[in-house]
C-alpha cells in the first residue's frame, strides 16, 4: 500500500456492496463528492527554495491539545460496518499517531467504551435530537466518559438523499446498534422503504430541523466543554457561530453526502477564516488524500484537518494496524512536501504558498 488510494481498492474489494455504498457515496449525483477532490488539484504550490529543511516539525495544537501533525481523525458513523472492532480499533490507532480522534454520536460503540479503549483528549460529535432532554442525556455521558470538546453538527437538518443507499436497500445489520442513539430508544436503525435508506428514516424520528445558533450556546452551558461546529461553508454562519460561544469551526460539506452540488470544503475554507479572524480555530474536511492537501489547507489558514472515509479504508484493511498505516503514509507524505515548499513547521504553512486556479 503506497498510498491511501491504495486503500481504498482494496477496501472496497473487502466491505459488501451495501455497506461499501453508504461509507463511500454521497448526495444525488455526487458532484459534491468529485468536486471536494478536484478542487484541491486547482490550488497550486508556490513553494520556497534555499531553506534550511534538514530538520521538520510537523506539531501543532488544536484547542490547547497537542497533536503530532494538523490531521484529525473525523467523526465516521458505524465503523463495525469496516471492521468488527470498529471505533475502538480506530481510537487506539490514533492515540499511537498522536492525534486526536472525534467520536460519533451515530457510533457502534458506546461512548464510553471508546475513549476507555484509549484514554486522553477525544471530542464527541453531537447530532442535537429533538427531544432535548435526550440531547443533554449523550452530552452529560460524554462529559462524565472523560470527553474534553463537543463537535456540534449543522448541516444536516434533515438526511440528504443519498441514492446510493436508496438503491441498495442501507440499513445497519441486525448485531448491530447505533449505541449512542440506545440512550434516546432509537439504537436499531430500521429496514429501508422503497424510497428511504433505513438510515434516513432513523434521522426523520430523532433529528431536529430547528436547531439555531442559541443552540451552540445551550452545549456549551450544558457541557461546559468547548464547542466545535461542524457543517459551514459560509463567513456569516461562522461569525454567527462564533458570538454564539464556538471556539472551533469546521468548514465542512458533509463530505458531499448532504446537498449535493454545495461549494467544495477546501473553496469556502479562506472566507471562513478571514471572516473569524482569529477569534476561533478553523478546521476542514473533504477530499483530503494527499499530505499536499493537507500543506494546502495549514496554509490557507486550517489549523488541522479531518480526515474521514480513508481512515475507514484503513479499518477494514486491516483494522487497527490499517488505521496507523493510514495515519503514518499521510504523516510521511505532509513531511516530505513541507521539505520541499520550504517549510520547516507548520507555522511557515502560509498563504504565500499557495495560488489558487
Amino acid at each position: 500500500m503506497l498510498n491511501l488510494f491504495d486503500y481504498e481498492r482494496e477496501a472496497e474489494r473487502i466491505i459488501p456492496p451495501a455497506h461499501w455504498g453508504y461509507i463511500a457515496g454521497g448526495a444525488n449525483d455526487e458532484v459534491t463528492l468529485g468536486a471536494n477532490r478536484a478542487a484541491f488539484d486547482r490550488i497550486l504550490i508556490r513553494y520556497r527554495t534555499m531553506v534550511d529543511v534538514s530538520s521538520r516539525d510537523l506539531r501543532t495544537s488544536v484547542l490547547g491539545t497537542p497533536v503530532s501533525m494538523p490531521v484529525l481523525v473525523a467523526p465516521t458513523a458505524m465503523q463495525k460496518l469496516a471492521h468488527a472492532d470498529g471505533e475502538c480499533a480506530t481510537a487506539r490507532a490514533s492515540r499511537a499517531a498522536g492525534t486526536l480522534m472525534i467520536t460519533s454520536t451515530t457510533a457502534t460503540t458506546g461512548l464510553r467504551d471508546v475513549i476507555e479503549s484509549s484514554p486522553g483528549p477525544m471530542w464527541f460529535q453531537l447530532y442535537l435530537y429533538q427531544d432535548r432532554d435526550k440531547s443533554r442525556a449523550l452530552i452529560d455521558e460524554a462529559v462524565r466518559a472523560g470527553y474534553t470538546g463537543v463537535m456540534l453538527t449543522v448541516d444536516a437538518p434533515v438526511l440528504g438523499r443519498r441514492e446510493r443507499d436508496i438503491r441498495l436497500g442501507f440499513t445497519l445489520p441486525p448485531h448491530l446498534v447505533l449505541e449512542n442513539a440506545a440512550v434516546a430508544g432509537m439504537g436499531v436503525v430500521p429496514e429501508a422503504s422503497d424510497d428511504a435508506s433505513g438510515l434516513m428514516i432513523h434521522f426523520r424520528s430523532l433529528h431536529d430541523a430547528a436547531l439555531v445558533p442559541a443552540d451552540i450556546a445551550w452545549v456549551r452551558e450544558v457541557s461546559g466543554l468547548p464547542v466545535i461546529v461542524k457543517g459551514i461553508v459560509r463567513g456569516d454562519d461562522a461569525v454567527r457561530a462564533v458570538e454564539h460561544g464556538a471556539q472551533g469551526i469546521v468548514v465542512s460539506n458533509h463530505g458531499g453526502r448532504q446537498l449535493d452540488t454545495a461549494i467544495p470544503s477546501i473553496t469556502a475554507l479562506p472566507e471562513v477564516v478571514d471572516a473569524v479572524a482569529g477569534r476561533a480555530e478553523v478546521f476542514v474536511d473533504g477530499g483530503i488524500r494527499r499530505g499536499t492537501d493537507v500543506l494546502k489547507a495549514v496554509a490557507l489558514g486550517a489549523k488541522a484537518v479531518l480526515l474521514g472515509r480513508p481512515v475507514l479504508w484503513g479499518l477494514a484493511v486491516d483494522g487497527e494496524a490499517g488505521v496507523g498505516s493510514v495515519l503514518e503514509l499521510l504523516r510521511q507524505e505532509i513531511d516530505v512536501a513541507m521539505a520541499l515548499a520550504g517549510a520547516r513547521n507548520v507555522s511557515e504553512l502560509t498563504r504565500d504558498l499557495v495560488v489558487i486556479q
